[in-house]
């Protein structure tokens, strides 16, 4: 092309070429900022939207896994209860045996009765004491408690075990300071053990359920943050070396813009 003032076809191309290197600079620029190779839909839509959906339910999961350790919370406060209340059932036995001896006398009779009262009163603090977070499993009535279990909704079971606070208020009603209600007693007793052991049995396998699950939802979730870190995370290596050849192609640029825009004034002097 002939030489102009009006027209410079170099300029032109120099800067097209720095634009694009601005442009390419400004993407690794804020991937090196944010460590984020996709951060917005501009970037990559189909990529942004998958991120987000990963996003979502990692925060789903979250709560998910919250709600599993109150119930965890729950169920350890009703083992450790129950486990003490059983502890305190073999105490109970130890009295009621005594109080069938027929060699007692009546003062004997009423002391072991004063006794066996008083262990009565903390099988019910333990049982009242057993609560985590307002839910109790072991107090009579107690109904079954449903903690979500996955993202879909879905819920695990965790029985109510009212049969321990309702054995320990049917044995309350038992009177040894007798030898026959003494008697009596040790049978209500052995109910009262048996409630408790299965109160045991279901305490623990529940227990184990929630802890399986709570290890499935974490790697569950530790696998969603992989993906998720697969498909949005920037390779910062990569991306400042990228950054260093950039900074390099644009003082290049820059300079050949120099020098495209130079070529008009050499036509200056063809006038002197």
């Amino acid at each position: 092309m002939a030489n102009s003032i009006n027209t410079n076809p170099g300029a032109q191309v120099g800067l097209q070429n720095l634009n694009s290197i601005n442009r390419r600079q400004d993407v690794t620029q804020n991937r090196v900022s944010t460590g984020l190779r996709v951060n917005s839909a501009v970037v990559d839509a189909a990529s942004f939207s998958i991120a987000k959906n990963l996003s979502s339910d990692i925060g789903a999961l979250a709560a998910v896994s919250q709600g599993l350790a109150n119930a965890q919370g729950v169920t350890t406060i009703a083992s450790a209860a129950t486990n003490a209340v059983s502890d305190l059932l073999g105490d109970i036995n130890a009295n009621i045996i005594a109080a069938q001896n027929p060699g007692n006398t009546s003062q004997q009779q009423q002391i072991l009765q004063q006794d066996f009262a008083a262990q009565i009163g903390q099988l019910n603090q333990i049982i009242s004491s057993a609560s985590f977070n307002g839910t109790n499993l072991l107090s009579a009535g107690s109904n079954n408690v449903g903690v979500i279990s996955n993202i879909d909704g879905s819920t695990l079971t965790i029985r109510g075990n009212g049969q321990v606070g309702n054995a320990v208020a049917t044995l309350a009603t038992s009177d040894i300071s007798t030898v026959s209600g003494a008697q009596a007693a040790l049978g209500t007793l052995n109910a009262a053990a048996a409630s408790v052991n299965t109160a045991l049995g279901n305490i623990g396998a529940d227990t184990r359920a929630i802890g399986f699950q709570d290890q499935f939802i974490t790697r569950l979730s530790d696998a969603q943050e992989t993906g998720l870190g697969a498909i949005q995370d920037a390779d910062l290596a990569r991306d400042s070396a990228r950054l260093t050849a950039q900074r390099v192609q644009q003082q290049l640029s820059v300079s050949t813009l120099n020098i495209a825009n130079s070529r008009p004034a050499s036509i200056a002097p063809l006038f002197r």
